[in-house]
């Protein structure tokens, strides 16, 4: 299954972008589901044959069926508590319920049988923090309710007498388990080979640094990109000198996006099917992620070098710390933990360099811990 994950700037046109993807798909004959939570989707856009299959996501309607889920596992211990439970009508969703409502969209998707699926995401700096939501999340899981205490369970009674306070109810554990599996899923849909972000921007200073950004983030979370879309871009040769002066304006900010894929204005607002097939992007094949190698330079400098490809990113904007046998990486709004491969568990960091969108970690083997050669 192929995922185009489609987010850019607010108001660039990701939309009209992602649905001009999907109906694409379904007219070169593929099996094609379009997830958005956009309500107001123009019937026109997919009159005709062929077309894509629209699921739009409600949040507001997963958010009370999961809560109501979790209040119905937990309805003992609500009421040892004495809590009065909640009824579904007088539940409104939360901020960022969303997030976990396209996670959600995305999981059910990959168990079911198509051949693309494209997803209109949010805006790009907060369609990164999503997509790294279910890795952040599964790791806290893993920190609060360690799997393997679930091992322990007939030593719970036991060990509750012993420390005087309540071992985790059995539930509690069931729900965990539930939880991971469930991120596990859509962890896997987000870092598959055939999963590709398509951001989309209409060019200028502002979207130019929010890519940038937006790069970094992703290459934290080794996601891969395609080539830029420039939306609605000006005819180059208006003999209107106003709309050309705009025009050319464009192509400057257009060079800064880097390699980019141009889409024409269309002079009014996407209506029909047609209008969405002239603004259908290049079909491009899955990108690479990016590339983090170990590089052993022992034996010319003393050290071992992991280099973490971050396009984008800059240096004033990076942080790395170690903690244990962790890695914590900073760029921008966006932070990552990562393990260290084990070869580098053994060493020390001795510096760190941004060099051509790449990040250069410096380890020095630790005698105390490397193993000695005679």
């Amino acid at each position: 299954m192929r995922t185009i994950l489609v987010t850019g700037p607010g108001g660039a046109g990701c939309t009209t972008v992602a649905a001009a993807t999907a109906l694409g798909g379904a007219r070169r004959g593929q099996r094609v589901l379009f997830l958005t939570g956009e309500r107001a989707v123009p019937d026109g856009w997919f009159d005709g044959g062929d077309r894509p299959v629209v699921r739009r996501i409600d949040s507001g309607a997963r958010f009370r069926d999961e809560f109501l889920a979790v209040q119905e596992r937990a309805t003992t211990a609500l009421g040892l508590l004495g809590a009065t439970p909640l009824a579904g009508e007088e539940l409104t969703e939360l901020p960022g319920s969303d997030r976990f409502a396209l996670l959600s969209a995305l999981r059910e998707a990959a168990a079911e049988d198509w051949d693309l699926v494209v997803a209109d995401m949010p805006p790009v700096l907060d369609a990164v923090a999503v997509l790294a939501l279910p890795e952040q999340l599964r790791r806290y899981l893993r920190r609060l309710l360690p799997p393997e205490r679930q091992a322990a369970r007939a030593l719970r009674p036991m060990l509750a007498q012993l420390a005087g306070v309540p071992m985790p109810a059995e539930w509690l554990y069931g729900a965990v388990a539930r939880k991971d599996a469930e991120l596990a899923a859509v962890q896997a849909v987000i870092e598959d080979p055939a999963t590709t972000v398509r951001l989309v921007a209409e060019p200028g200073p502002a979207a130019a640094r929010t890519l940038r950004t937006a790069r970094a983030g992703l290459a934290l979370y080794r996601l891969a990109t395609e080539p830029a879309v420039a939306n609605r871009m000006l005819p180059t040769e208006s003999p209107d000198p106003w709309l050309a002066g705009l025009a050319a304006q464009q192509q400057t900010h257009v060079k800064a996006m880097g390699e980019a894929h141009e889409l024409p204005h269309l002079g009014h607002e996407p209506r029909t099917a047609e209008d969405l097939t002239r603004l259908e992007p290049p079909a491009a094949p899955p990108a690479p992620a990016p590339d983090w190698t170990v590089e052993d330079r022992r034996e010319p400098d003393g050290v071992l070098v992991w280099r973490i490809a971050l396009p984008g990113a800059a240096k004033p904007d990076l942080g790395l710390v170690r903690r244990g046998d962790e890695l914590v990486l900073t760029t921008g709004p966006f932070r990552r933990v990562v393990p260290l491969p084990s070869a580098l568990r053994r060493c020390t960091v001795s510096g760190a360099a941004l060099d051509d969108g790449a990040l250069s970690v410096r380890f020095v083997p630790d005698p105390d811990l490397w193993p000695r050669t005679r």
